[in-house]
């Protein structure tokens, strides 16, 4: 048959349109890097700019795509009341619910729709009346709960920088009211008011190199503290730039229920990661949402500590704002035993972040313990510093623990770091006379001194231990001196030293008005870059006095070359065989420089030392564990609705 032009034109347009077909379907896969696929299958409007996958699919099954585009806030609602109607709504719009209202809710800077996000949060992962069961291993979980407590933080937040405020009142949310209910007793914590409550989730943490974060439910914040009574000060040794980890959360019950009224009501608590990990809601233990890690960058970013390195060794530099030496970042809780850390010579208690950080995040660890951070003048005599660390512990078990009723404060570990570890050494010996006949060999009562100087002369040199001091460990620490403080140019810099002047008189008054009783080798009180000099008769009598048998010595020895032989070996100060003691329970040898607090084998040990302490401690008590950690829940949120003022 013969086919003319025009036929044979139709014909091929249909095979081309054919083929064309055949190479276009509307639907086909095309492979990809692994990494942007799972990338694109997880994000969500918490990492990026765009919805998550089941928010996508849930606008897609409800028709309302477009309208999201157009009119988000329309979309929201009638979302809202397709949810509302069901008996047991679809978790997949619930969960949309609590997405798209937080996108929005960045979008417009709207915090109703914030607040509005933690209801369908918590709506999500907790209410059982809802068409399907949680699912362990779904993804969605753990972005409901973090835009329950993003929204939390945001959509309760006041004032120019956004801290979160805790406060009752009711709040506009888009489908009515949220009347929260908080307990204003709850910021007082002992001797302590909490205040201005920074959300750490908006913190970049610098100068760390781990960031601990427990996921949970609750907006982790970052809490100052005042004294309740002005006239206490800091009795309780926590100083005014620390910052408490907090917790909020707002809990809602029969939440189905009261979004149907249109006026939904929820019980505000603050929760304490360091007290418990987990929190009751509807029976069952949920875990509790912390970050450590940031509040503890805060707290060392806005302190003062900082000032005290080089300051506080040529000169006195005050960061403890307390009649004693010792600060603490958390109130004192009964049961936990004491840390002390000494800091070393031109440093300061900042140096221990990475060990405080790492140690205090070990669930084994930081349950159990409370970090106690001693600072001084690091250019002052090393006998008149080690008293002020004696009469510091001292002071804080009479305070702490007046009726002696706390066991845990009789078990307290002393950690020192290159000075710090000889006075550290000194909480745990007992003298005798044998530095005061490097001064005299007269009667110490024959002296001619002022009565405020004698105690203070008498309380240096006659070291009485600490009797609750159980474990030392030394760092880096000079037990037969440093040769860096023996060399000319450390010998010369000390001269710029300034004293206290209680030293300088009294060392002013030994010389010259009791020039017939002082030994021909004393020339004076010196500073502790004389006391640390190798040779030197301090040193060398600190070295030849041992700790006492009931306590525990440990050395962690840094070297800067671990092939170098040990008798010429040395961490850029300290040599290895000054460092060397005997009768250590162990030693350990990391390859670090002299300030080896940050290294990760030093803290593995302290680890592994501070492991052991407690265990030995809870075996040495009739009932293991600690006391008074246990913190009774919040009441259900229909126990009482007392009338709600609009919030501000």
């Amino acid at each position: 048959m013969a086919v003319n032009g025009k036929s044979w034109g139709a014909f091929a347009t249909i095979c081309s349109l054919t083929l064309l077909a055949a190479c276009g379907t509307p639907v086909g896969v095309k492979r990809m890097d692994p990494t942007t696929v799972h990338r694109d299958l997880t994000r969500s409007i918490l990492s990026s700019d765009t919805l998550s996958a089941p928010t996508r699919n849930a606008l897609f099954l409800n028709d309302l795509q477009g309208r999201w585009q157009d009119d988000p806030r329309g979309a929201i609602a009638a979302l809202h009341a397709r949810v509302v109607a069901q008996g047991k709504p679809r978790r997949d719009d619930v969960f949309a619910l609590a997405e798209l209202s937080f996108a929005y809710a960045e979008q417009a800077n709207d915090p109703a729709y914030h607040r509005a996000a933690v209801v369908y949060a918590w709506f999500f992962l907790f209410a059982t009346d809802q068409e399907a069961p949680v699912v362990p291993f779904d993804s969605r979980t753990r972005v409901a709960a973090d835009l329950y407590n993003r929204g939390l933080a945001r959509g309760f937040a006041a004032g120019s920088e956004g801290n979160f405020a805790p406060r009752e009142g009711r709040y506009q949310v888009p489908f009515g009211d949220l009347d929260v209910y908080f307990d204003t007793s709850q910021l007082e914590r002992g001797q302590r008011r909490l205040t201005t409550f920074v959300p750490v989730s908006e913190l970049e943490v610098e100068g760390l190199s781990a960031r601990y974060r427990s996921p949970g439910i609750g907006a982790p914040l970052a809490a100052s503290t005042v004294p309740i009574d002005p006239a206490t000060t800091y009795d309780d040794f926590v100083q005014p730039w620390a910052k408490v980890p907090v917790t909020a959360l707002l809990r809602i019950d029969d939440v189905q229920e009261q979004l149907r009224t249109g006026r939904v009501a929820g019980i505000l608590t603050l929760e304490f990661g360091f007290l418990s990990r987990t929190v009751d809601v509807g029976g069952k233990q949920v875990p509790l949402e912390t970050e450590p890690t940031a509040a503890l960058a805060y707290t060392l970013a806005d302190s003062p500590v900082w000032q005290r390195e080089i300051g506080g060794f040529l000169q006195r530099a005050g960061a403890i704002e307390t009649g004693t030496q010792l600060a603490s970042l958390q109130p004192y809780r009964f049961g936990r035993i004491p840390i002390v850390l000494v800091h070393g010579t031109a440093s300061s208690p900042g140096r221990w972040a990475e060990m405080m950080n790492n140690l205090g995040n070990d669930p084994r660890i930081g349950p159990r313990v409370q970090g106690w951070l001693f600072t001084y003048d690091t250019g002052n005599p090393i006998p008149y510093s080690a008293m002020l660390l004696r009469e510091s512990l001292e002071a804080a078990i009479a305070r702490l623990d007046p009726d002696g009723k706390d066991p845990a404060l009789r078990d307290m570990v002393v950690i020192g770091h290159s000075q710090g570890g000889l006075l550290a050494k000194m909480t745990a010996i007992d003298s005798g006379d044998r530095f005061w006949r490097l001064i005299s060999n007269d009667s110490f009562d024959s002296l001619e001194l002022d009565p405020e100087d004698r105690e203070v002369l008498r309380k240096s040199v006659f070291m009485q231990p600490v009797p609750n001091v159980k474990r030392v460990i030394y760092l880096s620490t000079p037990q037969h001196g440093s040769y860096i403080a023996g060399n000319w140019i450390a010998h010369q810099l000390a001269r710029l030293i300034s004293l206290p002047t209680t030293v300088t008189r009294m060392s002013t008054d030994l010389v010259t008005k009791n020039p017939a009783r002082l030994s021909a080798q004393f020339t004076g009180i010196g500073t502790s870059i004389r006391g640390m000099t190798p040779g030197s008769a301090f040193i060398e009598t600190l070295a030849s006095i041992p700790t006492l048998p009931d306590v525990k010595t440990h050395s962690i020895i840094a070297v800067t070359d671990p092939d170098e032989p040990r008798e010429d070996a040395t961490d850029g100060v300290v040599a290895y065989k000054s460092a060397h003691i005997d009768g250590v329970e162990s030693e350990l040898v990391v390859t670090s420089g002299h300030s080896c607090q940050d290294n990760p084998h030093t803290i593995e040990e302290v680890r592994r030392i501070l492991i052991e302490h407690i265990a030995e401690f809870d075996a040495s008590q009739a009932a293991p564990g600690t006391a008074g950690e246990s913190s009774a829940g919040p009441a259900s949120t229909r126990d009482v609705r007392p009338a709600v003022a609009a919030a501000p």
